[in-house]
């Protein structure tokens, strides 16, 4: 079994989102010791934004780079995602991920009856956490968006583990990071 793991916040070691996908990663291997782990930190390592030399793939150290993006994608069994909540919304890091392993022909295609995902099968588990309080509220434009662009490549075993009112004191903080943690196993139990 493969895992990939991929954190997109700008906080390093001060990240909550770091934090929490780190733990439900250390758990994954300590569930499955023979388990094979590749991390990319699209911080320390961050894909282009996607234009049209990379979308026409006339750049070719681009195109290597998007084509080991897709790979590492398609190779993984299960994929853990650290997405802070910026603005409402995924950092710019993580959409440019997202741009690269959401290609027509490859990870889903356009049929007579609407489009269909082909990159089924992968179990995806998102470490949402966000300063203010806005699962279920307009604001949440995170856990949304993200289960419409899994569920677009097929994908429909999402699991959210969010912790939410960070900002608010470090008294929530650590309230919101414990509460996230405790469904860690929950969200295992579901994927074994």
């Amino acid at each position: 079994m493969k895992l990939l793991h991929l954190d997109s916040s700008i906080l390093c070691q001060n990240s909550a989102s770091r934090e929490l996908s780190a733990s439900i990663v250390a758990r994954w291997q300590d569930a499955r010791p023979s388990l094979q782990y590749l991390h990319r930190d699209l911080d320390s390592n961050p894909l282009p934004h996607l234009d049209g030399t990379a979308l026409a793939k006339t750049d070719p150290v681009a195109a290597v780079e998007s084509e080991r993006v897709m790979e590492e994608f398609l190779a993984a069994d299960v994929i853990v995602i650290g997405a802070p909540m910026y603005n409402f919304s995924v950092p710019s890091t993580l959409k440019a991920w997202i741009d690269r392993i959401a290609v027509a022909g490859r990870t889903f295609r356009y049929t007579e009856s609407g489009p269909q995902g082909l990159a089924g099968g992968k179990k995806v588990i998102i470490a949402s956490t966000r300063g203010g309080i806005h699962s279920g509220a307009p604001s949440d434009f995170v856990e949304p968006y993200l289960r419409q662009v899994f569920g677009f490549l097929g994908i429909t075993d999402i699991e959210f583990v969010t912790a939410e009112g960070l900002a608010y004191s470090p008294e929530h903080r650590a309230e919101g990071m414990a509460k996230a943690r405790a469904a860690i196993p929950v969200v295992l139990a579901e994927a074994a």
